[in-house]
């Protein structure tokens, strides 16, 4: 990853990467080969089952054995020796394939990764514990400890390894910026304190473009406080929420996401259309990171008035220093903000989080906290106790998205004058 990274920098451009998985190897190997050959700097993606990302290997390994097809590829349950064929001239320095999956508790697919001499990974102590399931924290930041350390390792071995934090994704279409900005921070730091010299943040395209372009641009200025001497870079997700109905709402939304990345990330992950009703084809991946490519080269750069300042910052990292004081361990101080409400993640029903935190939008569609329950940010945020969400307030707020873009694409364009143009 860091290689492919430091050569689209040089060439301008913008990396973008699929969420693609497929049980069978065949298919997985083909879906590989098309997002290396897409019009695009492009990074590939082996994206595992659900099966596999809660350890039920009995269930994926009876999966393949039925032919019954998965949503994703079961790395623990192939033989090693066929994902290597599933990767043989294909993965490399120029084309990086990264290993997505959504653990709580990934130390055996670290193991296969790292014994398939891939070395780049995502996910977080915290992003794939809190929105997943019922695994303690406790217990979900020992075993991340425990992979980071084996990642690490394949440095030894020759390797770059990479781990890209999650954090930036929690929930993100009803979580306010600032607090992604400081958990993809903190995970990004705790991968460090674990011997990761390769790592890339997060943040999730959310609800008001002019706000995104804030949180990108205070998730940098954090990164380089506080992940010094380390090698990182930015990663963008298209929007996570219910998504456009319409064509034409859907590609609209992912180049807006691209115009965000383009703006101050290095990475992008593309949604495509199909994602909202089933997996999607290899084609419609391939599409997605076409278009995705295209909308980035033609992005305006950001100029002096484009980003305002809404506190995105100080927020941000007011969290991140009060989680720091906590402990000298990372990991530890993550368990012990968790458990005194200084991180709260709104709507997150985990048993190891507040959830006291409640956001809303406003009416330009900017997420505002309504509450910050115990979270050290009271005196900065600018809360909006009056906009406490209704169920029927909630469920507007999460189609936010979906009805504007398709709205907007419906739109006829605004036609040109004529008098004084020239054909």
């Amino acid at each position: 990853m860091p290689a492919a990274v430091r050569a689209a920098r040089e060439r301008g451009e913008l990396l973008v990467q699929p969420r693609m998985g497929f049980s069978d190897p065949a298919r997985m190997r083909a879906g590989l080969l098309a997002t290396r050959a897409a019009r695009g700097a492009t990074v590939g993606t082996l994206t595992l089952d659900s099966y596999t990302r809660v350890g039920d290997v009995a269930a994926a390994a009876r999966a393949l054995a039925t032919g019954v097809p998965l949503n994703g590829y079961p790395i623990t349950s192939h033989a090693l020796d066929i994902t290597r064929g599933v990767l043989d001239r294909v993965a490399g320095p120029g084309f990086p394939v990264q290993v997505r999956h959504g653990s709580p508790l990934p130390e055996s697919i670290f193991r296969t990764l790292t014994a398939l001499g891939l070395d780049a990974t995502e996910g977080g102590p915290v992003s794939y514990c809190l929105p997943y399931g019922r695994v303690p924290l406790r217990r979900a930041v020992d075993s991340w400890a425990r992979s980071c350390d084996r990642l690490a390792r394949a440095a030894d071995e020759g390797g770059e390894p990479h781990l890209e934090s999650f954090g930036g994704c929690m929930l993100g279409q009803l979580c306010p910026p600032s607090l992604l900005v400081a958990l993809t921070v903190l995970e990004a730091a705790f991968f460090v304190q674990h011997g990761l010299r390769s790592v890339s943040v997060s943040f999730a395209q959310q609800t008001n473009a002019a706000q995104d372009a804030e949180a990108l641009l205070a998730l940098r200025r954090l990164a380089r406080q506080f992940l010094p001497g380390v090698d990182w870079h930015v990663v963008v997700y298209t929007y996570m929420g219910v998504y456009p109905r319409t064509p034409g709402g859907a590609a609209l939304l992912l180049s807006r996401a691209a115009e965000l990345a383009a703006s101050g990330a290095e990475r992008l992950i593309v949604k495509t259309p199909a994602e909202a009703y089933r997996i999607p084809t290899v084609d419609e991946n391939v599409a997605a990171l076409e278009l995705a490519a295209a909308a980035a080269r033609a992005a305006r750069p950001l100029g002096p008035g484009d980003v305002s300042d809404t506190g995105v910052y100080v927020e941000a990292r007011a969290l991140i220093e009060a989680v720091l004081d906590l402990d000298p361990d990372i990991g530890t101080a993550l368990v012990r903000a968790f458990a005194a409400g200084y991180l709260d993640v709104p709507y997150c029903l985990h048993a190891d989080n507040r959830g006291a935190a409640r956001a809303t939008l406003d009416a330009e569609g900017r997420l505002r906290w309504s509450s910050v329950g115990a979270m050290p940010i009271a005196h900065l945020a600018d809360l909006d106790r009056a906009a406490l969400p209704t169920s029927s307030g909630l469920l507007a707020a999460l189609t936010y998205v979906q009805r504007t873009c398709d709205a907007d694409a419906a739109a006829p364009a605004p036609s040109l004058p004529l008098e004084g143009a020239r054909l």
